[in-house]
């Protein structure tokens, strides 16, 4: 009787264990999905800042219909400082042209994922690709 309380206990460890990590990793893939949902959500906040720049007259501070070189000085589209970066993740231009501004965010370095998100902005659209 002793051999077998003892197996069913070694049993009852080894299934413990193999619950607790598939719950780590299951833990694990929802923190990613959460960090890629909050970095496309403002990166569509910030095309959504970019268009109303775009449409913005220049006597106003905007782009009067063009990203690049609108606003007061000939500056084009930047993103606004306090939209620069979050908890998880940092969002710069990487493409300022007349009709379009192409917005990249990269997840913060502790998260040391490997994907970033890509956003186009034109006029009338927002695209948002992970890439």
């Amino acid at each position: 009787m002793g051999q077998q309380q003892l197996l069913l206990i070694v049993l009852g460890v080894i299934i413990v264990g193999v619950a607790i990590v598939a719950g780590i990793g299951l833990f694990n893939a929802g923190a990613e999905e959460s960090a890629k949902d909050e970095l496309v959500s403002q990166s569509l906040t910030i095309g959504s800042n970019a268009q109303q720049f775009y449409r913005r007259p220049l006597a106003m501070g905007g782009g009067g219909n063009t990203f690049d070189q609108g606003g007061i000085g000939g500056v084009g589209y930047t993103i606004p400082p306090k939209m620069e970066s979050t908890a998880n993740g940092i969002y710069e231009t990487t493409v300022v042209e007349e009709q379009e501004v192409e917005i990249t965010a990269t997840p913060i370095e502790p998260l040391s994922y490997t994907w970033t998100v890509v956003t186009t902005v034109t006029p009338d659209s927002i695209t948002t690709i992970i890439q």
